[in-house]
């Protein structure tokens, strides 16, 4: 934030700017085979952050409660409040939180960055000011940009931190006939046990392989060319290493089915993700099912929409909307 608050929030005002609001952020897949760190697409899985109290006799927490979600790991709604206005100074009082998520932990579909995201909103209407620059805190928190630009700005994004410490992001509309097959293993994979296993050099001809295709996958998808995304999909970068951490994982990117248009992880997985312009998804569900069978592991299989416009709040005061 450019500015500091000054003084104590209020708990009369905090009560009627906030209670009752709503925050809805979408979920992500990242990557996209040779995107690393930079591609993602919003798909329509949401984290939902409502406030329902605010109490003066505690100040600068935040409290939730988890409706239909069991808590994995940190609750990152609570730490983007907590920790910005830690640092802008900022005193207020106690929230109290309702929490409701459609994303899946630990699964490669961007809960972590979502909740974030829905943290870093929910701080924005407390201090009832704009301009908290979402990428770049999200990314302080996240550690990279692909799945934080995807909640934020919706749609097939690209992602890159600048040399200032900064991040630049660009949205397009990820077409609305090209759903997702989603097929999620009943493992876990913690993103810094995936990324630990990852070569720290790569070489030139590898690079120049990823570079060819992360590039061809996004021109491909805005030129309606999506004859070319099974080969757009190929990446030499991360999925060949963090397949000894994802059953299914090589099997499963080797996968052909009628209507499948090719195959990635998603972030860092266990998620796999099918792109598909089929009207029936049977067959690749089917085909995805099989994989798992093969090995004994169950797996969850779910047909995504990509999300391809920006929400921000609604409700509480103002009633604030998508920008």
């Amino acid at each position: 934030m450019s500015e500091t608050q000054a003084g104590p929030l209020g708990v009369a005002e905090t009560r009627s700017r906030l209670e009752g609001l709503t925050i809805e952020v979408p979920g992500s897949t990242s990557n996209l085979g040779a995107g690393f760190d930079a591609l993602a697409i919003a798909v329509r899985l949401y984290v939902r952050v409502t406030v329902t109290g605010v109490d003066d006799r505690e100040r600068n927490r935040v409290r939730s409660t988890f409706n239909g979600v069991r808590l994995e790991g940190d609750d990152y709604v609570a730490r983007s409040v907590t920790a910005l206005a830690r640092r802008d100074g900022v005193d207020f009082p106690a929230l109290q939180l309702a929490i409701a998520s459609e994303i899946p932990m630990q699964a490669g579909l961007g809960s972590s960055a979502a909740a974030t995201v829905a943290g870093l909103r929910l701080y924005e209407q407390l201090v009832d000011r704009g301009g908290c620059d979402l990428l770049v805190e999200g990314t302080r928190f996240e550690g990279h940009p692909d799945n934080v630009a995807a909640s934020v700005l919706g749609g097939l994004t690209v992602a890159c931190d600048t040399s200032d410490g900064g991040v630049l992001a660009v949205s397009s509309p990820w077409p609305d006939d090209i759903r997702l097959v989603a097929v999620t293993p009943e493992t876990r994979v913690k993103t810094p046990e995936a990324r630990r296993v990852l070569p720290e050099t790569l070489s030139r001809v590898d690079a120049i392989f990823n570079l060819q295709r992360a590039a061809l996958f996004v021109a491909g998808v805005n030129n309606g060319r999506r004859e070319v995304l099974r080969e757009a999909l190929q990446d030499r970068w991360h999925q060949p290493f963090r397949a000894s951490l994802v059953p299914g994982l090589t099997e499963a990117l080797a996968l052909d089915a009628p209507g499948l248009l090719g195959v990635c992880l998603s972030g860092s997985g266990p998620t796999v993700i099918g792109f598909t312009d089929a009207a029936d998804t049977g067959p690749i569900e089917r085909a995805f099912c099989a994989v798992y069978e093969r090995l004994g592991v169950a797996c969850q299989v779910r047909v995504l929409a990509a999300h391809n416009e920006a929400r921000r709040a609604q409700g509480g005061r103002g009633g604030q909307g998508a920008p």
